[in-house]
């Protein structure tokens, strides 16, 4: 492949990305509050202003429920809204893999493979901006923080 091409294929992946970032962006999922929540928990980026508070409701080992609400840039609220449609069903020990993989994604490390994270590998590009991390992965501590509330219970 030339360089001209990859590079095109590069741009082409970020334009893809941007859309899936902006669609969340301006039609989150998940975004509001649950009637029973079992846990809920805030979170705050003070560098930022980026606030979200991740609500979850347990139906035994499972996430029956998920919402969030918050404000801030258009990463942090994306981040918010694509982690409640990954998470949402899944088992809570699914779950805290999905925060796992996500927050090693975010920092780089080598075995990770993005592609099976799916829409959520539309963040990654965030790494290019280290001051942006802590945008994207907000929402991800505060879910990780819920769960382990909600378990204590």
């Amino acid at each position: 492949m030339s360089n001209d091409e990859y590079r095109r294929q590069e741009s082409e992946l970020d334009d893809l990305y941007r859309e899936i970032i902006i669609d969340h962006y301006r039609h989150p999922r998940h975004k509001g509050h649950l009637s029973a929540p079992s846990a809920c928990h805030e979170g705050v980026n003070p560098l930022c202003g980026d606030e979200v508070t991740v609500e979850v409701a347990l139906d035994g080992e499972a996430l029956g429920e998920i919402a969030y609400s918050g404000s801030g840039c258009s990463i942090s609220q994306s981040s918010a809204s694509m982690m409640t449609e990954a998470v949402a069903g899944k088992s809570v020990a699914e779950a805290r893999r999905l925060i796992a993989d996500f927050t090693a994604m975010m920092r780089g490390d080598e075995g990770i493979d993005p592609d099976a994270l799916g829409d959520l590998e539309a963040l990654s590009g965030v790494r290019k901006f280290p001051v942006r991390i802590k945008c994207a992965t907000l929402a991800w501590h505060t879910l990780a923080e819920a769960l382990a509330e909600a378990s204590a219970d």
